[in-house]
């Protein structure tokens, strides 16, 4: 049986300005549907991606800006460095872990510049959404075995 990640719910605040944030990053809209004031699905994808994200009116209880961790993948970290600023998001700089793994919770362990020898999975950047839904981009180039 597989089970395939498909969607991230994002708590939101406004809709409009979370829908206007996801597109300025390149992101397809597929779908905005409203059932009433109390109740909007708005799903977008992330440029090659095979999961999304919702966001919406009436979709989660939980406090916009509350997801943090969130993991997007590219194979050229700077590359995606110098787009996300050249579309007006702050992003941090590029970093890796102190400790040559995952990165940790907050900025603790943050080492400046790319991971030594350009390790895959070990260079990343963080952005904000403008609730503060926390997201890190991570370079891979050599996947592991398995993946």
């Amino acid at each position: 049986m597989d089970y395939k990640l498909e969607v991230l719910v994002l708590p939101v605040s406004d809709v409009g300005r979370a829908k206007a944030f996801y597109k300025e990053l390149g992101w397809r809209e597929d779908a905005d549907i409203a059932t009433g004031a109390d109740f909007r699905v708005v799903q977008l994808t992330p440029p090659g991606s095979p999961a999304s994200v919702i966001f919406g009116t009436g979709v989660t209880p939980a406090d916009p800006g509350s997801m943090h961790g969130m993991v997007l993948v590219v194979d050229d970290i700077e590359a995606a460095h110098a787009d996300l600023a050249g579309r007006g998001v702050p992003v941090s700089g590029v970093f890796h872990d102190a400790g040559g793994v995952f990165h940790r919770a907050g900025t603790e362990g943050r080492v400046a510049g790319m991971a030594p020898e350009r390790q895959s999975y070990g260079s990343f950047l963080s952005f904000d959404d403008p609730d503060g839904n926390g997201w890190f981009v991570q370079e891979v180039t050599t996947r592991l075995p398995g993946r």
